[in-house]
């Protein structure tokens, strides 16, 4: 399979942050935009597609909610991970003053991470269906009263002008994507390894904290634990988990059989090389 013939899908419309991702981590890949997350994870299932870029979290905004629930049941396993440093740009037709804007639209995941910027110039936020499909519906009106929160890229692809660079709340605005596939690769490509399980802890006193202890006696840094309802029950919990750390690590093995003693339903969803960005971090602090 040459590089011009790989596929990979997301969710959004051209210009979404998801599209950069992909331009970003997987430039030899052709990016496919899908309407729903679904419908991206649908299109590598079905072939259309060799990989499918999922956004995880985000560190101003939080968590995907949506990823959360649908990984687990979605046949595919993370083979990658991509830190996106989220620029948010303000965009309006061609000619247009910044002193003319009266209304920004977007995204509310992204109008909320501007609020500053969009006080002190007097802004009004609209809420989009989506970032670039606010830029492509601006650039539809042709109203210089109105303007689009969203991507350099969006800009470029929409024939809109840049207005204000750069403008988000928070200096570090960053998105973590998940690539996904169809083949699951255990093998070690890297030397500092990522590890992605969901699972349920036992009905009896304290599971959780017993579950957790083999990570820390056995040294195994877990960087990220969260826990949601599944099945529309307050007494259904599941818990999504990511260490630092290959099953295959004599340590990680031993904090794995640890946690499958306290729990059920343990499910490995991805082992992958992580990002030099956690590295970033690490040095950051």
């Amino acid at each position: 399979m040459n590089a011009t013939s790989r596929k990979i899908s997301f969710q959004g419309e051209p210009g979404a942050y998801s599209h950069q991702a992909c331009h970003e981590a997987m430039p030899d890949y052709q990016a496919i935009p899908c309407a729903t997350f679904e419908d991206a994870i649908d299109a590598l299932r079905s072939g259309e597609t060799d990989l499918a870029m999922l956004p995880v979290e985000n560190s101003t905004y939080g968590r995907v909610a949506d990823i959360h629930h649908l990984l687990p049941d979605s046949g595919l396993h993370i083979v990658g991970e991509a830190f996106v440093r989220v620029h948010i740009n303000l965009l309006a037709v061609k000619g247009t003053k910044l002193s003319e804007i009266r209304s920004a639209t977007s995204h509310t995941v992204l109008l909320g991470q501007c609020r500053e910027f969009l006080r002190k110039h007097g802004l009004k936020p609209v809420t989009g269906a989506d970032t670039a499909g606010s830029a492509r519906h601006i650039a539809e009106l042709a109203d210089p009263a109105r303007a689009a929160l969203a991507s350099e890229l969006a800009g470029e692809i929409y024939g809109l002008d840049v207005l204000a660079r750069h403008i988000e709340d928070h200096a570090n605005n960053t998105t973590r994507f998940l690539i996904m596939s169809r083949d699951n690769d255990m093998s070690r490509r890297a030397e500092t390894m990522m590890t992605t399980f969901v699972f349920r802890v036992r009905n009896i006193p304290a599971a959780l904290y017993k579950a957790m202890g083999g990570f820390a006696t056995n040294s195994v840094n877990m960087v990220k634990l969260e826990s949601y309802m599944v099945g529309g029950s307050f007494a259904a919990t599941q818990f999504y988990a990511d260490i630092e750390g290959h099953p295959d690590d004599p340590n990680v093995r031993l904090a794995m059989d640890e946690l499958a003693y306290f729990t059920t339903d343990v499910k490995v969803l991805g082992v992958y090389p992580a990002d030099p960005y956690r590295k970033e971090i690490a040095d950051q602090a």
